[in-house]
């Protein structure tokens, strides 16, 4: 049996649905322009980097952690030392570090804490990071060397 399937009508009989769907149409578009502006650059800045400073702004807060390296040899720490901004975070790096390894920092905003020993040819190493007296993550072995250290989700976020 071959029956066809009405679809309703989306207007009302006498044309007002039309006008009903404009106006909405209308205080939608109305309503979305200024938000858009709103996120477009000034003074010469790219939309990116207005929304990099927006977030930085927004999210201005410090926290302090302590990265902890321990095992028997590293050639090299890199860490997320507080500087730059939340998206592009700064390193510093420590060459051929006397182990175990402390360095307390205080990173701001939503810029993860993030420590990453660089450890070839020794799979005995652990790293952690420690907020307010806890640890919130640790690597060892070879999930160090896989995950490329300790990242943690900023204290402003989590």
């Amino acid at each position: 049996m071959n029956r066809l399937t009405r679809i309703p009508r989306l207007t009302h009989p006498n044309g007002r649905g039309r006008d009903t769907r404009s106006a909405a149409c209308a205080v939608l578009v109305g309503g979305l322009a200024p938000g858009l502006t709103a996120c477009s650059a000034t003074d010469g800045e790219s939309v990116e980097e207005s929304i990099d400073r927006a977030v930085d702004e927004a999210v201005d807060e410090t926290y302090e952690v302590t990265y902890e390296v321990t095992g028997t040899k590293v050639d090299e720490i890199r860490f997320h030392d507080g500087g730059g901004d939340a998206m592009e975070p700064t390193t510093e790096t420590v060459r051929s570090p006397t182990l175990p390894w402390r360095k307390t920092v205080t990173p701001r905003g939503i810029m993860p804490p993030a420590v990453m020993p660089f450890a070839p040819e020794s799979d005995d190493v652990t790293c952690t990071i420690t907020y307010k007296g806890e640890v919130i993550t640790e690597s060892e072995g070879e999930a160090l060397l896989t995950s490329g250290g300790c990242v943690a989700v900023s204290s402003a976020v989590g």
